[in-house]
């Protein structure tokens, strides 16, 4: 028999955990108001299979898109690159799907992404675009060389994850690598989580370089911390090493110009792991290994990355 001081302690603990459960229900949907509010849509919106896709369009001139890492969006290679690019091109910079002001798709991976991102960028009327992606986006933009019916003139990658990896991926993305881990953690990190952890998160990724002042504002970097990003990202980047075994025997077909630049010091995306046998495979890749550089020489080292478009696109016009 069921005594009723057990049936108490259970009542106590399920109200306990409602109205916890309620808490952070709350708190998550004020805190990404309060961050959207900050932080509102710089761009347009096309649709494609009834999903949204932000986009900002800058410039006149040789299509130019932009494809953005993990936890990013539209503003972040635009806000290094986009300055110079729109002198003279038209630079397309998508929110990936999911994040920034995207809508997730249903199919996270990485050739759903690119053909979702090709459909939108052919309402732009795009053709023979460069693709320039960063870390994750440089996977994105290997997937839309190798998947995307828009096929890219050249492609420049920066700090690009390129090949699978040695390893096992930071403990944040293991713990939500399950149902169950991301159902419970990541409405209490989109509750919870202060805002000194993304200052802290900017500035591991920057390592061993400074942060440019502003970074974080100038980039929205709090919309990475709404939940259904939260959801999206930890998704996308956990299932990427499987993505990438998959690619890797498409590589040696890839015949276009590519353009790789990356830091020696870079411990988010080592180039020993990615870039330096990327090349190997593909004859069609150049790299520029920069002594001193972390995961970020679009901000630190802008000179030797704008010199890389330029090769780029010299090359591409060769074809």
């Amino acid at each position: 028999m069921i005594s009723m001081n057990l049936v108490t302690r259970v009542l106590i603990l399920f109200g306990v955990l409602l109205a916890l459960a309620v808490f952070v229900a709350a708190r998550v949907a004020s805190r990404q108001q309060t961050i959207e509010t900050e932080f509102p849509p710089q761009g347009e919106f096309l649709t494609v299979d009834g999903k949204r896709v932000h986009v900002i369009v800058q410039g006149m001139g040789p299509d130019v898109i932009l494809i953005h890492g993990a936890s990013g969006n539209a503003l972040e290679l635009l806000g290094a690159l986009g300055p110079d690019l729109t002198k003279n091109h038209r630079v397309i910079a998508f929110d990936r799907p999911g994040l920034g002001y995207s809508d997730p798709l249903d199919d996270q991976s990485l050739k759903a992404q690119v053909l979702h991102l090709a459909a939108a960028a052919k309402q732009l009327d795009v053709r023979a675009p460069l693709v320039i992606g960063q870390s994750y986006g440089g996977a994105v933009s290997l997937a839309w060389a190798l998947y995307a019916p828009i096929k890219p003139r050249a492609l420049v990658l920066i700090s690009a994850a390129s090949m699978p990896w040695p390893g096992k991926l930071d403990i944040s993305y293991r713990l939500t690598a399950n149902p169950i881990g991301a159902t419970l953690l990541l409405p209490l990190a989109a509750a919870l989580v202060p805002p000194t952890y993304v200052e802290r998160s900017i500035a591991a990724v920057f390592a061993p370089e400074p942060v440019p002042p502003n970074y974080a504002e100038q980039i929205a970097a709090p919309l990475a911390l709404r939940l259904p990003t939260l959801r999206a990202n930890m998704a996308q980047v956990n299932a990427l090493r499987a993505q990438l075994v998959s690619m890797e025997p498409l590589y040696p077909k890839l015949a276009l110009p590519i353009e790789m630049i990356h830091g020696d010091a870079d411990t988010v995306v080592p180039v020993s792991v990615h870039s330096i046998p990327f090349t190997k495979l593909v004859p069609s890749a150049h790299l520029e290994v920069i002594v001193g550089a972390g995961h970020m020489p679009h901000y630190t080292r802008k000179a030797q990355v704008l010199a890389a478009i330029a090769r780029a696109e010299a090359r591409a016009a060769l074809r």
